[in-house]
């Protein structure tokens, strides 16, 4: 009897002053492991009689409960001291600000790309795309341009080596206008369109203000009745939309483009506002895009009848509208990747055009 208190006794006692619980472990151990002090004593009731086990049982029983009970209980204390420990030990002071995380910006022709979509969407226009690999018939005869035209040398296509006997001749389009045949291909002759056709072209030139490849979007309204009057309101609502302003002016002057007939150049009025030029007002008049109602050769090789359907198309260069909206001088700046200039002219992704939010409010 006096054995176990004494037992007892020095168990507790060293549970008490266990450093950490590494310690813990081991006082756990030299006592209730498999080669431990009480597991002995417990082996030892297996060889004693009945009435000694009857007097013993209970009591290394209770040395051992006790022992488990001043463990678990020990334990708990040191996990809620280490635990306050590394607490005060990793404290995060709140106001200190927040590390800045290099971010991504969405390209200005992209954000254009979607603020031109959003507005034709309330207009009633359709996304249509096509291939940028195309042949000579899409991209040049089916819009009437004839085998003379100076659009089809050699220094303003990239043509592709030419294949055998009777293979078409492949080149990187130089207008997304081959979109518009394909698009009346796919209607089946008999159906009104109301489509824009963005995306990249491709053309042998190169300065501040033509890159080899560039983006284009064009439109076209294919339906019965459709008059110039019809263009010149699409053509006022999509620019004062897009650049935001009212007090944007067209003027249409006469030209030619194979693809319409008639054409005009569509200029559109400017205010000089710190000596540069910005979209509104009636200091002067600047060029922003080609239109016309399409030719009938046109209508026909998309497989409509031309005394039945008119049209209008027009087309401009998504890089110079973002140049002229958003104040940006060379237009190579937008395919060298310098991420600085990204950071200066990119827009965050959470800056999606709508009507509501800016673009045509």
């Amino acid at each position: 009897m006096t054995d176990l208190d004494q037992m007892q006794g020095d168990l507790l006692a060293a549970i008490q002053v266990a450093d950490g619980l590494d310690g813990l472990e081991s006082v756990r151990v030299s006592a209730l492991g498999k080669q431990g002090s009480v597991t002995a004593l417990l082996k030892t009731l297996g060889g004693m009689s009945p009435d000694e086990r009857l007097v013993q049982g209970p009591r290394i029983q209770g040395l051992r409960e006790a022992v488990t009970t001043a463990l678990a209980e020990r334990k708990a204390l040191l996990e809620r001291a280490e635990l306050d420990a590394r607490l005060a030990r990793e404290t995060i002071d709140m106001t200190l600000p927040a590390d800045v995380l290099p971010a991504g910006t969405i390209h200005p022709v992209s954000q254009v790309m979607d603020e031109l979509a959003e507005i034709f969407a309330d207009l009633g226009f359709a996304v249509a795309t096509g291939p940028e690999i195309e042949d000579d018939w899409y991209n040049f005869s089916a819009l009437n341009i004839p085998e003379t035209h100076p659009a089809r040398a050699m220094h303003d296509t990239f043509y592709f080596p030419e294949g055998g006997e009777g293979e078409k001749k492949m080149l990187l389009r130089t207008h997304t206008s081959p979109v518009q045949i394909r698009a009346m291909q796919a209607a089946g002759g008999d159906k009104p369109i109301r489509i824009i056709a963005p995306g990249r072209t491709y053309r042998s030139d190169s300065d501040a203000t033509h890159t080899p490849m560039f983006h284009q979007i064009e439109g076209l309204v294919i339906d019965k009745g459709i008059t110039l009057g019809h263009l010149k309101w699409t053509l006022e609502t999509f620019l004062r939309a897009f650049f935001e302003r009212d007090d944007v002016v067209l003027r249409l002057r006469p030209s030619y483009f194979p693809f319409t007939e008639p054409s005009a150049e569509v200029d559109v009025g400017y205010s000089l506002v710190n000596g540069k030029r910005v979209i509104g007002g009636s200091d002067g008049w600047m060029e922003v895009l080609g239109s016309g109602m399409v030719h009938r050769k046109v209508i026909a090789a998309g497989g409509y009848d031309p005394d039945q359907w008119q049209g209008f198309a027009f087309g401009c260069g998504i890089d110079r509208l973002a140049m002229l909206k958003y104040g940006m001088d060379d237009l190579r700046a937008f395919f060298d990747g310098d991420a600085r200039w990204l950071k200066h002219y990119g827009f965050s992704a959470l800056d999606v055009p709508t009507l509501s939010g800016g673009v045509g409010a």
